[in-house]
């Protein structure tokens, strides 16, 4: 099977807020077989106008990604996310 990966840019609108999404998040990915490829580090050329962060995981198929998406431990903290930040996230597949 092809690794998945999950991209996200997003604007972070109020950090504080987000704060126990960011403090969970990654627990989740790790129990779903996921790792940070990715996390906020600087970004040195773009094409349009991105978010400021990017974040890319890496899951070993797309069945782990879409398990840790839909998970409850995820869910439980996505509302502190979805409230606090803007921009998209994708899952795809590896070549």
């Amino acid at each position: 099977m092809t690794k998945a990966y999950v991209i996200g840019l997003l604007k972070i609108n109020d950090p504080k807020a987000m704060g126990p999404y960011l403090e969970a998040v990654e627990k989740t990915v790790t129990d779903h077989g996921g790792s940070y490829l990715v996390r906020g580090g600087a970004q040195h050329y773009t094409e349009g106008d991105p978010n400021p962060v990017a974040v890319v995981l890496e899951f070993p198929n797309s069945d782990s990604a879409v398990a840790w998406k839909s998970s409850g431990a995820y869910q439980d903290i996505l509302p502190f996310r979805l409230d606090n930040s803007e921009g998209p996230l994708v899952i795809c597949d590896g070549v």
